[in-house]
């Protein structure tokens, strides 16, 4: 016989349990039979049969999906996931369950509730009548715990006492006796005690802070940093970058827990994801400190110390270092880099021209979708994808790019990590943790997977990069004194003000003046960026600064904030180069090892456009509903859609600048408003008559709502969606 398969799917809507609610998906499978015997007589090309001589047959099964339920029917469902077709459930389940439990919480309902099987009170287990049943049931709870061990080994690092790793090794003891699992959790358990206790500092080795004693951080030399290649330089950051992200953990990143890193006693909270920033911002700082720390270097050489910068940008782009790359092209855009027009003046053009490509792949516009296309397009492809629309540049590449592919060994991808983060506390934003019932919904953790599973793929496309550290280079790089936000704006002032503009005929500073607004404005005016004074901010740019200091890093990005995370220049308002620059001002910061993001950038950012299957709306996160279907454009801030925005508030006064961002609804009024912003701000709620909400018009311009206002439909719809929580006088 001959057999060919033709696969539909349709939805069967929805199942209601006890604790649990299930989508229903068909799958129905026509199946055209045909004997091979004979085939030819009847006029079939080979083994195939006309249409009139086939017998077709249907099957259809059903896949049920949770998608909400109590934490026991989540627990429960591991067992039962596969049975029901769900096959990713395991995996979702074991990258997201820490937004809503804790791993003892689960490893109890697992092992005492549905994996004893000496008791037959409860119905998963009362069932047992016979030893096929028994072992059945001890194959689901192996297959399970198999999974938890290859997945997520670090939720048992519980030091110093491991209570579930030692609850899971008894329970292998008493059900699984002399089993493989048995013999690898006692060896993870043995690794665990033997290591030590990585402090936060820890994960990030390679950072200005980890100094051997005795050394002192010191101002760069500008001869010893132009001895390294430009090559060395960026396979050196790229290998820092590698090992640090492949270390972390895919939980960190959810937007529940990445949002919680600013309470006091969270202040080791995910210490993965805050080595990566550390070492973004070491990277940014380095690239300050030798552009600017040297009082006495002539305009060329300081442009040729920026060309450098350039050029090893453009390796760490052939090595697909998206980290580094961002890094060092924030830092050139940074302000105190930024305004040294007449040392840019003698950047060549070829060099400006790769300059203005590396800066293009951060765009901001439509999301960042060069970068985000970009990523996924080289996230397990072999070597970069290089183009360039320079002659020269695209030579050089393509050159560069050759010697990596001689030598035979594939590139990984290290991408930006703030794009993920961003992703993820939009999508916490947007939708709410529980449903009608109390039930936890568990669509949401559907969605924030497939943001993991990208950063988990990336993570394993690491392991195919080969570089060898550089003791000298990382040993100059950990000694390098970063300079302050004050320091490097008045060592810039200082250096704009000293330089001979007079080493440029008229003529060729004519020229030079034209190409680089050309290269920047796209027209042939150039006109200086005024002075804007330093507002006073805290030494080291700390959380709290203005917006228009002259910093990469900023006020925190905290909970359940929607803007997207970049570092880019944070030149003066009035700066009329600042249209140019590429994303908005937004960055790590630097001392609360956070990523961070100035308030005020007037564009719409952080759309996650779903599938365009998908349809429907976002309820309300107090709506307490279950959403019949997913939505197709989640919330976003400065838009209304679909009854539904996000706004920032901030906190006036020594909070000003941090602000959390709020989803809200066209049935949502002042008081429900402001105690959703106080709970995200850690104030008392129960306060929130002594407050008032304000939007932000203008500089000089607030719009103060009613008491009892609805907030959506009273807000400007035409200007920033950015909000002000003030005490009352």
């Amino acid at each position: 016989f001959s057999f060919s398969w033709q696969t539909t799917f349709q939805d069967g809507g929805e199942e209601v349990e006890d604790g649990a609610v299930y989508n229903v998906t068909l799958k129905k499978v026509q199946i055209q039979q045909a004997a091979n015997k004979g085939a030819r007589w009847l006029g079939g090309e080979g083994d195939q049969l006309p249409p009139e001589h086939t017998v077709r047959q249907y099957e259809t099964s059903k896949i049920r999906a949770i998608k909400a339920g109590t934490l026991e029917k989540l627990v429960e469902n591991l067992l039962t996931a596969f049975g029901d077709a769900d096959f990713s459930y395991i995996s979702i389940f074991l990258a997201t369950y820490r937004a809503f439990a804790s791993p003892r919480a689960v490893l109890e309902l697992l092992l005492d509730r549905f994996g004893n099987l000496e008791t037959s009170s409860h119905g998963e287990v009362a069932n047992l009548n016979s030893l096929e049943s028994e072992m059945v049931l001890r194959a689901e709870i192996a297959s399970v715990l198999r999974a938890w061990l290859d997945q997520c080994s670090e939720d048992f690092r519980e030091p110093p006492d491991y209570m579930c790793l030692l609850k899971l090794l008894e329970y292998l003891k008493n059900n699984m006796p002399n089993s493989d699992m048995e013999s690898r959790v006692q060896n993870l358990l043995k690794q665990f005690q033997n290591q030590e206790v990585e402090a936060v500092e820890g994960f990030c080795s390679t950072s200005s802070g980890d100094l051997v004693d005795g050394e002192e951080l010191e101002i760069s030399n500008p001869e010893e940093f132009s001895s390294f290649q430009d090559h060395v330089v960026a396979e050196q950051l790229t290998h820092m970058d590698v090992m640090l992200f492949r270390r972390v953990v895919p939980y960190h990143c959810l937007g529940s827990i990445w949002s919680q890193r600013d309470k006091k006693e969270n202040k080791n909270l995910a210490p993965t994801v805050r080595a990566t920033i550390t070492q973004f911002n070491a990277v940014t700082k380095c690239v300050i400190s030798t552009v600017l720390g040297t009082r006495e270097l002539k305009i060329q050489q300081r442009a040729k110390i920026i060309e450098k910068w350039i050029h090893i940008a453009h390796e760490c782009r052939i090595l697909k270092n998206f980290s580094s790359l961002r890094a060092i092209i924030s830092a050139l855009q940074s302000n105190s880099i930024y305004r040294l027009k007449t040392t840019w003046m003698c950047v060549s053009k070829d060099i400006l021209l790769m300059y203005e490509e590396l800066s293009e792949i951060f765009s901001d516009h439509d999301n960042y979708l060069t970068s985000r296309e970009l990523l996924m397009k080289e996230a397990t492809s072999k070597f970069a994808n290089l183009d360039s629309s320079e002659k020269e540049n695209q030579k050089k590449s393509q050159k560069r790019l050759q010697l990596q592919k001689n030598k035979g060994v594939m590139q990984g991808t290290v991408p930006y990590l703030g794009t993920f983060l961003t992703d993820l506390i939009m999508l916490d934003t947007a939708l709410q943790d529980y449903v009608e019932g109390g039930l936890i919904n568990f669509e949401k953790r559907r969605r924030e997977f497939e943001v993991i599973a990208q950063i988990k793929l990336l993570q394993s496309s690491c392991n195919s990069y080969c570089l060898t550290p550089d003791q000298k280079f990382i040993q100059w790089f950990r000694k390098q004194r970063h300079l302050t936000e004050e320091e490097s704006y008045k060592l810039s002032r200082e250096a704009e003000a000293a330089a001979d503009t007079n080493i440029l005929s008229p003529k060729s500073q004519k020229s030079m003046v034209k190409r680089i607004s050309t290269l920047f404005l796209g027209t042939d005016v150039f006109t200086p960026p005024k002075e804007q004074p330093l507002k006073s901010s805290p030494v080291g740019g700390s959380s709290g600064e203005s917006t228009d200091s002259a910093s990469v890093s900023s006020c925190e990005f905290n909970h359940s904030e929607t803007e997207d995370v970049c570092v880019t220049p944070v030149s003066s308002p009035e700066d009329p180069l600042k249209k140019s620059s590429v994303g908005s001002d937004k960055g790590y910061d630097s001392d609360k090892g956070s990523i961070s993001s100035d308030k005020g950038s007037g564009s719409s950012k952080g759309s996650i456009v779903e599938p365009a299957s998908d349809s429907g709306s976002v309820p309300s996160r107090d709506s307490g509903s279950v959403p019949s279907s997913a939505p197709r454009v989640l919330p976003v801030y400065n838009r209304q859609s679909g009854g539904s925005c996000i706004i920032r508030v901030s906190m006036d006064g020594l909070h000003a600048s941090v602000y959390k961002s709020i989803l809200i609804t066209n049935q949502d009024r002042i008081p429900d408003v402001t105690q959703r912003a106080l709970l995200k701000h850690n104030l008392e709620p129960a306060a929130v008559e002594d407050y008032e909400l304000v939007q932000v018009i203008s500089e000089d311009k607030e719009l103060v709502f009613p008491r009892d206002a609805n907030v959506f439909y009273g807000m400007n719809s035409h200007v920033n969606f950015d909000f002000i929580l003030r005490k009352k006088a």
